[in-house]
């Protein structure tokens, strides 16, 4: 058997240590999934994940996988923000990781349930000093995800800075947020 190198990524730490805020039947949006490494994660957690991403081999991947409704789709089209497919109110949690489109951002965050669990993790300004993402455009600036929630989220753990691998040495800077959505 042969296996595939995607197959083998783990899930992220931040979003295994915060993914008991989830509840049993929960459904899940994995946004920009890849592979599904996290879809994979929250389906085995009893979860109902729809997994979307641009990439139609990763998509294809994700077929006939027990609670996951694989989705290929181009999320940022024309970069007008108008790509953004989902309704308001629709999903209980949604997962980011790595990825960053400003134009769907408010949209995005529309799409979470009052009392849903946003999980956020991606680059930051000064990864470009240890590779790619490394234009703005794809890094987040110092507090910018604390801004863009503020008045509708609860935020229940952020931070910032330095992704240190296991000898110390700095792999990349990122931001991670895990925040409720205010139920009004």
């Amino acid at each position: 058997m042969t296996r595939d190198k995607h197959s083998e990524q783990s899930i992220e730490p931040w979003i295994e240590k915060h993914a008991p805020l989830l509840h049993a039947g929960d459904t899940v949006l994995d946004v920009a999934c890849g592979y599904g490494r996290h879809a994979k994660y929250f389906a085995s957690r009893g979860h109902h994940v729809t997994a979307v991403d641009r990439d139609g081999d990763a998509i294809a991947s994700l077929q006939n996988i027990a609670n996951i409704h694989a989705e290929l789709r181009d999320l940022e089209g024309d970069g007008s923000g108008a790509a953004w497919p989902y309704p308001k109110h629709v999903f209980d949690a949604i997962v980011v990781c790595n990825y960053l489109w400003r134009p769907t951002f408010a949209a995005m965050l529309d799409s979470l349930q009052p009392g849903g669990v946003l999980m956020y993790e991606t680059f930051m300004d000064g990864n470009e000093r240890y590779g790619k993402p490394s234009r703005a455009d794809f890094l987040l600036r110092s507090n910018e995800l604390l801004e863009r929630l503020r008045g509708g989220f609860t935020v229940r753990a952020y931070e910032e800075g330095d992704d240190r691998g296991p000898d110390g040495h700095t792999l990349a800077v990122k931001a991670r947020v895990v925040a409720i959505r205010i139920v009004l």
